[in-house]
């Protein structure tokens, strides 16, 4: 899957230009694709089995610090991300906080070791782990096993 984008803002062009080379020169296997597993991590959602991963993408669509929305077979959104370590995140897409879709818009960056998405709405970051907000108890957001095959 190829995504080209077309822009006249310098800035934006330097910034396709800097993801294109990464790419290029990034150790990424020919043709892998990223799977998510149709089951949260927390054990809810419509998956029933070992079998139950979803490809969602080619790893090639992936750059580090940006993230991705990928629509599942039931309707759920994921936020996928690569970290600058080659480590994929799936976190549910949807903002707690407002509802909206926008998690994988998200600013990513790390707080005592642990990476997180921060929410472009609000602001709220969540662990990308465990889906945790780091700014307020008691709410989360899914978090999914993902994998590149």
């Amino acid at each position: 899957m190829t995504l080209t984008l077309e822009t006249t803002d310098p800035k934006a062009q330097a910034q396709d230009q800097d993801q294109a080379q990464a790419q290029a020169q990034a150790p990424v296997q020919a043709e892998a694709q990223v799977q998510v597993r149709l089951r949260p991590s927390d054990g809810s959602g419509s998956g029933s089995g070992s079998d139950d991963w979803f490809t969602v993408c080619d790893l090639s669509t992936l750059f580090p610090g940006r993230g991705v929305a990928a629509l599942l077979p039931d309707g759920r959104q994921v936020a996928l991300f690569l970290d600058r370590s080659g480590r994929l995140y799936a976190v549910g897409n949807r903002d707690p906080f407002t509802g909206a879709a926008v998690l994988s818009r998200g600013l990513t960056g790390t707080h005592r070791g642990h990476p997180f998405v921060a929410s472009p709405l609000l602001k709220q970051r969540f662990d990308l782990e465990s889906g945790r907000c780091l700014d307020e108890d008691g709410v989360r957001v899914a978090t999914y096993e993902v994998r590149a095959s």
